[in-house]
């Protein structure tokens, strides 16, 4: 596990391909960074207003993966998490609790570090907030409106979709006969627009917003949810990133938006490689874990000692990324269980090298080199991580016999190494 400080490893000729899944072209593909010394990745973080839940948790953990064995290869990985502290649904709990914004916004964002922190997630480089680029967020929506790209109605600034051709080809989206898009969710907005597909990147004040509200061009308002990411984005890591990360759910509208704001102002791609994870569905349902349905379970709720924290991330990481990840107390027990496994046989590993039996060594040795080869070559496969789990206890498995072996030998009064 990453505990901070550990020597990079430098990638050499030898060092195998990466393949890793782009949403963009539905293929693996070689993971190729425009620089290897500053991989830039941006992944969209918490909406800052209640607890996470392991649904949202487990696209960061899959982050860290993915960040660890970009690591472990010599990459430097500058990544950008934001924290969506301004939004509807922050709005809505102020006011059902009679709190204000920042209180309510610090307080669940120090709950989020509180999980990262437990789960032993590798820190991201940057955390921005919202509310702390408001400027960047100001100044990309007037250049869109300067290049035509969008435009004011009613104090509010919208996205022209018909502006960018190439609306819908990431997320494989066909608005053939179909004028519902990315704004058709936005029903306080509909009579302002030129197109029922354009979303809103301004929004104008009202009433119900309260204190939440800015100066702009275009008088006081808030930003939409999609223009925060792409200008924060944009501003910190520059306009063409390497890596783009977040849930399958992300994909449309959100990703598909922040590609065109970027694109429509600095050109394609906005990201070489988009990353996405699978859901996590309730028990023995096809129920995707989400607040809005009430079907979710916290990491409080899930993890109630260190042990078991270990035994949700073991839970999360051993399964591929891209496939359905179905959650219950009793698939954490099976992972504590491999947790716990992996644990004796570690001790088992330092008994027999203290030991120093003959023969143990080597033989440990061999199957160290076994373990590691099918394990790269798993993570080397889209991050395969089943694949790396199954190496993982190759290994385990040959330290339980040369364990049982050495025990057997020193009853026996067998020879070690030293004597």
């Amino acid at each position: 596990t990453w505990r901070g400080g550990r020597p990079r490893v430098a990638m050499s000729a030898a060092e195998p391909e990466f393949m890793l899944y782009n949403t963009a072209t539905r293929a693996k593909e070689p993971f190729t960074p425009a620089n290897p010394e500053r991989v830039t990745f941006y992944s969209c973080g918490p909406t800052v207003y209640d607890y996470a839940h392991i649904g949202n948790l487990r696209a960061f953990l899959s982050y860290d993966v993915l960040k660890r064995w970009l690591t472990r290869r010599g990459c430097n990985v500058d990544h950008v998490l934001n924290l969506t502290d301004v939004d509807d649904k922050i709005i809505k709990r102020m006011a059902r609790d009679n709190v204000g914004l920042k209180e309510l916004t610090d307080e669940y964002a120090e709950a989020f570090f509180h999980d990262l922190n437990l789960l032993n997630v590798v820190p991201a480089t940057h955390y921005p907030r919202a509310t702390e680029y408001m400027d960047v967020i100001i100044e990309s929506i007037s250049e869109l409106v300067d290049r035509g790209a969008a435009y004011e109605s009613g104090g509010s600034v919208y996205f022209r979709t018909r502006s960018f051709p190439r609306y819908g080809e990431l997320a494989g989206v066909s608005f053939e006969g179909n004028e519902e898009g990315a704004g058709s969710g936005e029903e306080d907005f509909q009579s302002e627009k030129e197109d029922p597909r354009d979303w809103v990147l301004w929004k104008a004040s009202k009433p119900s917003d309260g204190t939440v509200r800015w100066d702009s061009p275009w008088g006081e308002g808030r930003p939409g949810w999609h223009i925060e990411c792409s200008a924060m984005a944009t501003k910190i890591l520059g306009p063409h990133l390497d890596l783009h990360g977040g849930g399958q759910d992300l994909l449309f509208p959100h990703h598909q938006n922040e590609a065109a704001q970027a694109e429509a102002v600095h050109g394609g791609p906005y990201a070489r490689h988009w990353f996405h994870n699978a859901f996590v569905c309730c028990g023995g349902s096809d129920e995707k874990m989400s607040k809005s349905s009430g079907a979710f379970v916290t990491l409080r709720e899930a993890a109630t000692s260190p042990s078991r924290v270990r035994a949700l991330r073991y839970l999360v990481v051993a399964s591929h990324y891209r496939a359905p990840l179905a959650f219950s107390d009793a698939a954490v027990d099976a992972a504590a269980k491999a947790v716990a496994r992996m644990d004796k046989a570690k001790k088992g590993l330092e008994e027999v090298l203290e030991r120093g039996v003959e023969g143990e060594a080597g033989a440990l040795a061999a199957a160290a080199a076994s373990s590691w080869s099918s394990f790269s070559a798993g993570m080397n496969d889209d991050l395969n991580t089943p694949r790396a789990v199954a190496a993982t206890f190759g290994l385990v498995k040959a330290a339980e016999k040369s364990l049982k072996a050495a025990r057997k030998g020193a009853a026996e009064g067998a020879p070690t190494a030293a004597g």
